[in-house]
Formats: C-alpha cells, sequence, structure tokens
C-alpha cells in the first residue's frame, strides 16, 4: 500500500522516457519520479499510483489529457493485460530510438566506457510475426477481466495463454498473438477447444495438480513445425487422445513431443523430452549453413535478424585465416560454425549436455572440421589447461545469458588478452557491468545494437574491444 503522504490521484503528468520494463517515466512537480504502464513519452496523464517502491512510484493512466504523436493503435486485443508486447501503442521506428537510447545509457553510465564508434540500431524487416517459439500455459485460473467479475455470470475458467505480469496463478487466455505466424494460433485455439470438448482437465497450479501443463510451438522458415506438450500426470487414454488429433489434424507439424513433469516448476530442460510422432527435429539455415533444432535446444528466436546478428558479429571480428577463435556461451554452435570460415579454428564452449551433442552433431552436418566443442561450466572449462590444449585465442566471442558474465571469467580473459574480443548481449545492463571491468586493458572500438525483439523493450548490443596497445 501506497503511504498517506502521496495522493491517491496525480494529474498532469507529462511521460518524457521509458524505463526498463518498457513503462513509461514521469516527474512531478515535486520531483516525485513514476513509472506509468501502457505509457509513452509525449503522453500527459492523470494516474492512480498503485506500488511504492525505493526512489519511484509505480501508477497506471486513468485519463490521457493529450496523446504523444509517438503513438500506434495497439493490433492486438490483449495489449496491456498480457505483458507480452507492451510497445505496440509505439511507432516502430520511435520503438528504435529509445532501444538504442537505453543501450548508448548503460554503456556511458554503468560502464563508463567511451564508445569511439556507434553504428545506429538495425531494425527488423518484420515487426510482427518473427518468432520462431511460444510457449503457453495451461491453467484452471483464468484472468478475469473487471467486466467478466462484475457480471457474476458463470463463465469457463480455464485458460490457455500467458501468465499475466506479477500472478504466477492466473493465465490470460489468448485469443490470437501476433508474434508467431500461423499455423501458431490455429494449433493453439484447436487445442484448447479440443481440451474444452473432451473434458481434459487444466493445470491448478495452486493446487499443483491437472493434466494439461503447457505447450511449446516451435517453426521454421520453411514452415516446418514442430510440438512440445507437457502434461503433469501421465493419462494414457488422454494423452494418445490429444496427441492423436494433433498428429491427423495439422499435417504442418513434423515433429510432435511430450514430457510427464510433476515437479514444481514446468522448466523441461531436466525433462525426458518424449518422441511420439515425425522427426524429434526441425531444422533452420543460417546463411550456407543448416541446423538441427531439438526440443531443448536454444535458438534465436528471431531467425530473419539472426542473419544480421551473424554478420555483425563476423564483420566485428575481422577475422583471419591464420587466428584461433574461442566461442564461449555456445550453444549448439551457431556463432561457432558461422565463424569457421573464417579463422583457422575455433572452440566453443556450453554447460548444458544436449546443446554440446547437438553443436557436434551440427558440425558434422555442415562438414566443418575446424570447429571443436568442450563441455563443462565456464569457470571449470575456460582456464590454463583448455588454452594450452586449443592455444592462445587471437579472437573471444562472448554471448552470455542475460546475466552477464562471471567475475572469474572476466579475470581469465584479462589473462588471457586476446587482441580481440566481440560481446553479445541482450541486457546491455550486464554488458556495461562487465565491460567496466574490462576496460582497463581494452577499448571499445563499436558499438551497435540490433532489434531482435520488436514490440517489445528488449534489444541486443554487439560490442569490438581491442587489447590496448601497451598490453600488446
Amino acid at each position: 500500500m501506497l503511504k498517506k503522504q502521496f495522493k491517491s490521484c496525480t494529474t498532469g503528468l507529462s511521460v518524457i522516457d521509458i524505463n526498463k520494463k518498457g513503462m513509461g517515466v514521469a516527474k512531478s512537480t515535486e520531483g516525485i519520479v513514476y513509472f506509468i504502464k501502457n505509457t509513452i513519452p509525449g503522453d500527459v496523464v492523470d494516474v492512480n499510483p498503485y506500488k511504492k517502491r525505493k526512489g519511484y512510484i509505480e501508477a497506471e493512466p486513468i485519463k490521457w489529457v493529450i496523446r504523444s504523436n509517438k503513438r500506434e493503435n495497439p493490433k492486438c486485443s490483449h495489449f496491456g493485460v498480457c505483458g507480452g508486447c507492451k510497445w505496440q501503442n509505439m511507432k516502430y521506428e520511435e520503438q528504435l530510438v529509445y532501444k538504442e537510447k537505453s543501450v548508448i545509457n548503460d554503456l556511458k553510465q554503468i560502464g563508463k566506457i567511451e564508445i569511439q564508434k556507434k553504428l545506429p540500431i538495425l531494425g527488423a524487416c518484420d515487426s510482427y510475426f518473427y518468432r520462431n517459439k511460444m510457449e503457453y500455459s495451461f491453467s484452471k485460473n483464468r484472468w478475469l477481466t473487471k467486466n467478466e467479475i462484475e457480471k457474476k455470470e458463470s463463465i469457463n475458467k480455464n485458460a490457455l495463454g500467458f501468465h499475466k505480469p506479477g500472478r504466477w496463478d492466473k493465465v490470460v487466455d489468448i485469443n490470437f498473438c501476433y508474434l508467431q505466424a500461423e499455423p501458431s494460433n490455429k494449433i493453439r485455439n484447436a487445442i484448447r477447444d479440443f481440451a474444452f470438448k473432451n473434458k481434459l482437465e487444466f493445470f491448478d497450479p495452486r493446487e499443483k495438480k491437472g493434466f494439461l501443463r503447457s505447450i511449446i510451438i516451435r517453426n521454421n522458415l520453411k514452415g516446418e513445425v514442430m510440438i512440445i506438450f507437457q502434461f503433469f500426470k501421465e493419462n494414457k487414454v488422454q494423452r494418445e487422445l490429444i496427441l492423436d488429433f494433433m498428429k491427423v489434424n495439422f499435417k504442418e507439424i513434423t515433429s510432435l513431443l511430450y514430457c510427464i513433469n510433476s515437479k514444481e516448476n514446468d522448466s523441461i530442460y531436466d525433462q525426458n523430452i518424449i518422441h511420439f510422432y515425425g522427426k524429434n527435429f526441425i531444422t533452420e539455415n543460417i546463411d550456407k549453413l543448416k541446423f538441427k533444432i531439438y526440443p531443448k535446444s536454444f535458438f534465436q528466436t528471431n531467425p530473419k535478424q539472426t542473419n544480421k546478428l551473424y554478420k555483425i558479429i563476423k564483420d566485428f571480428a575481422t577475422l583471419k585465416k591464420d587466428e584461433i577463435v574461442y566461442d564461449l556461451y555456445s550453444g549448439i554452435g551457431t556463432i561457432t560454425l558461422y565463424l569457421s570460415y573464417y579463422c583457422k579454428k575455433i572452440i566453443g564452449i556450453e554447460s548444458i549436455s544436449e546443446a554440446v551433442k547437438a553443436a557436434k552433431e551440427n558440425c558434422l552436418l555442415n562438414q566443418v572440421n575446424n570447429a571443436f566443442f568442450e563441455e563443462g561450466e565456464m569457470i571449470d572449462v575456460f582456464g590454463e589447461s583448455f588454452f594450452n590444449k586449443y592455444g592462445k585465442a587471437d579472437v573471444v566471442i562472448l554471448d552470455p545469458p542475460r546475466g552477464g558474465i562471471h567475475k572469474k571469467i572476466v579475470k581469465k580473459l584479462l589473462l588471457l588478452e586476446p587482441k580481440r574480443i566481440v560481446y553479445v548481449s541482450c541486457n546491455s545492463s550486464t554488458q556495461a557491468r562487465d565491460l567496466e571491468l574490462i576496460k582497463e586493458k581494452y577499448e571499445l572500438k563499436i558499438s551497435r545494437a540490433i532489434d531482435m525483439f520488436p514490440q517489445t523493450h528488449h534489444v541486443e548490443n554487439i560490442v569490438l574491444l581491442h587489447l590496448k596497445s601497451n598490453n600488446v
């Protein structure tokens, strides 16, 4: 609850910026900072504060005094409820402006780094229907609108969709999503309708019981579709009923799989994935390379932009045929194999066993003979024995998870002293934090953001670092 000294309603706030969560930023005449849902720069709004945080107040708009000229009418009927595409209300060219601004601010303010050259952000050609993977949750606790609650009518509370932001126990039932191309919506809605008709039990996240838990829909640019069902418990009759329905009615499905997951969380990465129909993978092409994508594989979610991202990495790295490259956090080997044509040899390090296995398979599939992969935790593998085994790297590629690089890895990088480092990040805050630790020996030559996630506040950034001349 807000403390009493704060007004229950604040009027005439001018939105001047956007924060990391995609909320509009405003400041009152008293100097109080507000983060306001569903607003963009240029809006002037009256708001209702609902949460006090350290240094700011979260609020929701209750009246628009002025609507920004940067505004766009959201396409999605679920906008503002499901929480997925928070920037659908902003023109796409404006989204790019604020994404680029966010990256540069992080590099300068968190990393305290001077950028010698900043290339313009690279926007996406498709701002909708660009994702190749979506995950939807089943729930017996559907998020109800204010209208539905006030009507007090008997309604079906089962849902298949996205978790309501801030409510782990509530799911917003999705009718149409603009993020993944068809037949994604057709498949999801058919599954939900079939489950209703056949009285299949939806999962209850509070009681931890039910049958249908989640579905993952993966596709590729060729139109192949992979479906992964997650059931909370085994029920052979119901399981085969819905899987057979999918097999018969959707010829686009080339890979149909499932798992039985009765643990607390619904992550599939520690689960046994069971093959039911078709292949157990789909394939995607990046330039002249082909990659097998398995149920647990991490693969960039925007395949068209991935081609552009990897070209930027290659251009930044300026590899020579006699150079050795390390690719840290290499996943299924996409960057490793992409760069293998331009260097003497390249070695990927990855902690996930299934990813390393897939990387080696992709290496054979593409007949690449100068790429190698090591499995293990980065802190354990990346060290002196690794350097001795493969030779000292001239170039290091970093593409870590959102949390960035462990400080111990930074120290080892500084000891290794590669001539060039290309750091790819989906979180410019942690990237900037890591670069602040590296800058004692490296200078930031080039930075470029690329939009992999249109309609959201997320952005990818790539930087090129050169070893300073006094360390060579």
